[in-house]
């Protein structure tokens, strides 16, 4: 082979692979691939005042349904 083939062959195989990374979602244009999740490893924390509200609004719930029996 010459060296303006070989460099061709290389031209044609570097085309080929952007097509394949492409498709499989790397950058380039078209269609992008599936987006990563987003991770949500912290738990919430509720703030004493809405847990004391939360707290209060139960209890209430809880009288009701023994009134009602």
């Amino acid at each position: 082979m010459q060296i303006k083939q070989m460099i061709a062959a290389i031209d044609q195989e570097i085309v080929r692979l952007e097509e394949v990374k492409r498709l499989l979602g790397g950058t380039g244009k078209g269609k992008p691939g599936p987006k990563p999740k987003a991770v949500t490893s912290q738990k919430r924390v509720l703030s004493p005042e809405a847990r004391a509200r939360i707290v209060a609004a139960q209890k209430k719930r809880w009288a009701a349904v023994k009134r009602s029996k």
